[in-house]
């Protein structure tokens, strides 16, 4: 499909108005033909491969930019789950020694972040996994650009609650051995987390990917923004036409820069993510979107209706424009990147609870939400569980980063500093789910997933 002149103004209008930009371009990169039997050429040659490829990365995303004039705001690289590639390592420290170099390599070749220390854990551990799980307060303390994830529940294998468990005692750990809690910001534990997300924390390179693969996430929140403010009066059935013609556009130019881009670079188009990420600027937020349709402050009542037509509305522009459209696609709701959510904690309209109602409807799920520092383990524990649970049964992604601050309790404030954002701590249900959660086991997986 050709690109008119039309889009193309169209296109730059967004972008010098509505904060439109390109928010990641993340190469997913295959380390498996790395593995050797020696630890420190294993390091040595998942080093150069990502040094090699990072550059190149950045060289050419820079080019773009200054080509078509929309900024990029993240180079970014996704990596094979490092439980698979240090599965025949005999050393205790591998996944601490892999990360590291993974983490050098990232900052020497000028990358934002660097996503895939995890596992897939939803049925079981390998000893592997185990490691990893136990090395990642050391990693995200102890590393700049490494961003972890686990997969600890899915559909068709229901949850992982002795995996659950052991994340309420490493998510404090995560915290109490970094800043206000923020090494918790890198690191998400996902229910049916898709191979090919660009967007970190969650990110890695599935094993059903190629070699390489050159994924986008756009970012679009102020676009769709102005265009519901400009439409006002309509019925909500015309407001979502509104807003699935302009996911349309939104798409189609981060297409246009992806597929350039990974010509460029000679590898593989991926997907365009066409999740609405919300930013810190001004009117760049999705409660903002939200409010602008009539709600008073996000998470008074009808929040979750607003939410659920917003994203049917992108799904369906993204869908028209693009047969590559992968990754979480939907509406992110992070609470401390998005100042419209963070003034709505302020004010009281939204609790952990609505929170979680609205990732029924929505991408990711809990996401950058502070809590005191005091929350039990186990709470934090039951507090995964819930949200994975509306995932498992729901066949959807669901997400959830949570950073229980040191020393703080609800209502105070704190900054995580720059695309982070910053925000207030919210409150946590006192009453105890600690016998529930201590059972363990595996939760079994939805009726829903026997479809064969």
């Amino acid at each position: 499909m050709e690109y008119s002149i039309e889009e193309v103004m169209e296109t730059v209008k967004m972008t010098l108005y509505h904060n439109f930009d390109i928010r990641t371009v993340t190469l997913g990169i295959n380390l498996k033909d790395c593995i050797h039997s020696d630890i420190d050429v294993f390091k040595s040659n998942v080093y150069d491969r990502v040094t090699d490829y990072g550059k190149k990365l950045v060289s050419e995303a820079e080019k773009l930019e200054e080509k078509y004039g929309i900024p990029i705001i993240n180079k970014r690289i996704s990596v094979t789950p490092v439980s698979l590639i240090v599965e025949a390592c005999a050393e205790e420290d591998a996944p601490i020694r892999i990360a590291k170099a993974l983490d050098r390599a990232a900052k020497d070749a000028g990358i934002d972040f660097i996503g895939g220390y995890g596992a897939l854990v939803q049925k079981g551990m390998t000893r592997a996994d185990a490691k990893l799980i136990d090395s990642l307060p050391e990693v995200l303390a102890d590393t700049e650009r490494v961003c972890a994830f686990l997969n600890v529940a899915s559909t068709v294998s229901g949850m992982n609650m002795d995996a659950v468990i052991r994340l309420g005692n490493i998510i404090k750990d995560i915290a109490n051995r970094t800043e206000n809690g923020i090494g918790c910001t890198k690191f998400a534990v996902f229910a049916n987390a898709p191979e090919d997300n660009p967007f970190m924390a969650g990110a890695f390179h599935g094993v059903g990917e190629p070699d390489f693969s050159l994924n986008i996430g756009i970012s679009g929140p102020g676009v769709v923004r102005s265009v519901v403010e400009k439409n006002r009066e309509c019925d909500l059935t015309a407001l979502s036409e509104v807003i699935k013609r302009t996911t349309f556009k939104i798409t189609r130019a981060g297409e246009l820069i992806g597929r350039e881009l990974a010509s460029n670079m000679a590898v593989p188009f991926g997907i365009v993510d066409i999740s609405l990420a919300s930013t810190t600027k001004v009117g760049d937020s999705v409660a903002g979107i939200v409010e602008m349709m009539g709600i008073e402050k996000m998470g008074a009542p009808g929040s979750t209706a607003a939410l659920a037509l917003l994203i049917d509305a992108v799904k369906k522009g993204g869908a028209m424009a693009s047969g590559n459209v992968g990754g979480l696609s939907g509406t992110f709701i992070p609470v401390s990147e998005d100042t419209g959510m963070n003034e709505a904690v302020k004010s009281g309209a939204l609790s952990i609870e609505k929170l979680e109602a609205l990732t029924a409807v929505c991408s990711v799920g809990l996401d950058m939400i502070a809590i005191p520092g005091d929350t039990s383990a186990e709470t934090i524990s039951a507090i995964i569980a819930d949200e994975l649970s509306i995932g498992m049964v729901n066949s959807k992604t669901t997400g959830v980063r949570l950073i229980p601050v040191p020393g703080k309790k609800p209502g105070d404030y704190v900054n995580f500093g720059g695309l982070l954002g910053e925000t207030y701590v919210m409150s946590v249900s006192t009453f105890s789910s600690r016998d529930f959660i201590l059972r363990g086991g595996r939760m079994p997986s939805p009726i829903t997933s026997m479809r064969n």
